[in-house]
């Protein structure tokens, strides 16, 4: 599938769903935001997955492609999830503080992936009549 939006392939990873808390340059508005939540926490995960990885404006055809990497990452047992929240200094991205040592990384696209199969119900089953190859 081409992206409208930059014309180039649209190939997304599991890391797709974390460019709602990157705080870069967002300190003081998002970043102070963020911070009132513990991602480690089970009922903050779901607020934040809930209130800002679902939310963001996607087609179906991209919630069923982000939808699937996520499933295909989660079937692999070796997927290292951990290593997507780890801060790299040459990249202009950051999370909050303390999100680099979540505690259950993994358990974190788990909670994505159940919550998207309810919030994105109706994308993921349009999505399915069609022929992907065809996007």
């Amino acid at each position: 599938m081409i992206d409208e939006g930059t014309r180039l392939p649209y190939l997304p990873t599991p890391s797709y769903f974390l460019g709602c808390f990157n705080i870069y340059d967002r300190e003081e508005t998002l970043g102070e935001e963020l911070e009132q939540f513990n991602p480690n926490d089970p009922l903050h995960r779901q607020q934040l997955i809930l209130n800002y990885c679902l939310v963001r404006n996607r087609t179906y055809k991209h919630r069923f492609l982000l939808y699937k990497c996520l499933r295909e990452a989660l079937q692999d047992k070796e997927y290292d999830f951990q290593s997507l929240f780890k801060h790299d200094p040459e990249e202009y991205s950051s999370f909050p503080d303390g999100w680099d040592e979540i505690e259950n990384a993994r358990g974190f696209f788990e909670e994505i992936y159940r919550l998207a199969a309810v919030k994105w119900k109706e994308d993921l089953q349009k999505a399915l009549l069609e022929d992907p190859s065809t996007w």
